[in-house]
């Protein structure tokens, strides 16, 4: 039987996406054999938005082996229990989504359904009081949870905010110390097979060509394989995510370490702040047809915790994916395979993702088409929900300004009008990929947005009122305990995992 195993892997773009792919890949290279090029320009910046993640990024740097401790050191990182939105039901209210659940369920009723039982008995505990995250947020507090799933310490997770640029080029260390290749230069040009139309090899400004068996496009927004010379097709979702730009800029740090992102919703959109050790970051997300960039500009400005670093960064984008992602012998990763906000930190999950497909669906170099049918079908399907979890944080909004009610008007993804159909009917969620957001997230945002069930799961009626009145508040006070015995977030990062000056 003749060999027919990928030999030489060929990756279009550095930045975060290029080099989480080089490192991830070397887990699949047979050492003397295999190879892996990578070619970037250095006359080309990264996008540099995507410095907060979700807890996943945590398991693609353990499969990698790096030591947590060391990675955070080099990427100025802190550490992140959720996101607090402020001002997103109508201004002066707040919720957060944390990582973790609301408790374990009693005789197979959710944690939110008893919630909702001793809130329509006008117990007006919050649910928020029933998630270590979230408490923990708001005290400031942080440790890495237990591996006990029988603790109330063990219920919770957690993810990073990092410099993404430090990141990118933590990762170039370690995938250069494993024999990846890296090329200095600017992409010009694609050539392709005149008879399969794969690509052949990237030809260089300065004359050379790059051949390989698998090119994998992290190119950026630019698309140079998989738009540009595959022609994949572009789907645009700005009917239903409507903004287009966002305003970047760093600034000195003030006040406490926060172990939590900052949503802030904004007149014609929404401010971040991902607070690291060095600076914290900012940005304002919007839409061009309800504010100016100057506007826009001076709203960022005026609301930093400290002295800009920089002038404000514009960036332009359309939301939506490539509708192949592999199509021949290319795999699109990060932008170059679409965009979906950075609001609930999903770009990098994304990559994460794209990369671990790529690995289980790994090809020969005869590229059966199904394998690239699977991996297209299953990365859809985590764009489409995501795309739908983003869009209910929006469309479920009672602010009152134009942005706002345009977006409360729209209409909106099937599915995502039945998840929410389904919710103010019974307070039940509808999961549509397991890999992306759990129940949990979804009833933070639900409730949060003040989406009130009409009713709640009858089965909760099954348990004693008082009963379940006890059971509760025993648990809110474990939680808080729990929370409380964490050590400032502040305190935590100087004694075990502060950068170097």
């Amino acid at each position: 039987m003749v060999e027919r195993s990928i030999r030489r892997i060929v990756i279009a773009g550095g930045g975060s996406a290029g080099w989480m792919a080089a490192a991830g890949l070397t887990r699949v290279l047979k050492r003397g054999a295999d190879e892996i090029v990578l070619i970037e320009s250095s006359d080309i910046g990264a996008i540099g938005v995507g410095e907060a993640t979700l807890p996943t990024i945590r398991f693609f740097n353990a499969s990698l082996g790096l030591d947590e401790i060391d990675f955070i050191r080099h990427t100025q990182a802190s550490f992140k229990l959720g996101i607090e939105f402020r001002d997103w039901a109508s201004p002066g209210r707040g919720f957060f989504h944390g990582f973790g659940d609301f408790g374990p369920a009693i005789r197979g009723v959710s944690a939110h359904q008893l919630w909702l039982r001793a809130r329509a008995q006008e117990d007006e505990t919050s649910y928020q009081d029933f998630s270590v995250a979230s408490v923990a947020a708001r005290l400031g507090r942080f440790a890495p949870p237990i591996p006990d799933a029988d603790s109330v310490l063990g219920s919770y997770s957690y993810a990073f905010h990092f410099d993404a640029g430090l990141y990118g080029a933590y990762l170039r260390n370690y995938a250069e110390a494993r024999g990846v290749q890296r090329i200095d230069a600017r992409i010009v040009d694609v050539k392709l097979n005149g008879e399969n139309g794969f690509i052949e090899e990237i030809v260089l400004a300065d004359g050379r060509t790059v051949s390989g068996d698998l090119f994998v496009d992290c190119s950026g927004f630019a698309g140079l394989l998989i738009a540009g010379a595959l022609k994949s097709e572009f789907e645009d979702w700005s009917h239903w995510l409507p903004c287009n730009s966002a305003l970047a800029v760093p600034c000195k740090s003030g006040g406490g370490l926060t172990p939590y992102t900052r949503s802030t919703a904004r007149k014609a959109g929404w401010q971040w702040r991902i607070p690291l050790q060095h600076r914290i970051g900012n940005g304002y997300v919007f839409c061009d047809a309800f504010t100016s960039v100057d506007e826009a500009s001076e709203a960022l400005l005026a609301n930093l915790d400290g002295e800009a670093l920089a002038n404000p960064k514009l960036i332009k984008f359309t939301t939506g994916r490539r509708r192949e992602a592999w199509r021949k012998n290319c795999v699109a990763l990060g932008l170059a395979s679409g965009f979906l906000e950075p609001l609930e930190s999903t770009s990098i999950h994304l990559v994460e993702s794209g990369i671990g497909k790529l690995i289980e669906l790994l090809p020969d170099r005869d590229f059966e088409p199904k394998l690239a049918e699977d991996y297209n079908r299953m990365m859809g399907q985590s764009y489409e929900s995501i795309r739908d979890f983003l869009i209910l944080h929006y469309h479920a909004s009672g602010r009152d300004e134009p942005f706002w009610r345009h977006c409360q008007t729209m209409p909106i993804p099937d599915p995502l009008r039945h998840q929410i159909e389904l919710f103010r009917a019974s307070g039940h969620v509808a999961l549509y990929d397991s890999g992306s957001f759990a129940e949990p997230s979804w009833v933070s945002i639900f409730f949060g947005q003040r989406v009130w069930p009409q009713r709640y799961d009858p089965l909760a009626d099954a348990l004693d009122a008082e009963l379940l009145g006890r059971e509760l508040e025993r648990r809110r006070r474990i939680v808080d305990g729990a929370a409380h015995s964490l050590r400032p977030h502040q305190d935590f990062i100087s004694r075990f995992c502060a950068a170097p000056t």
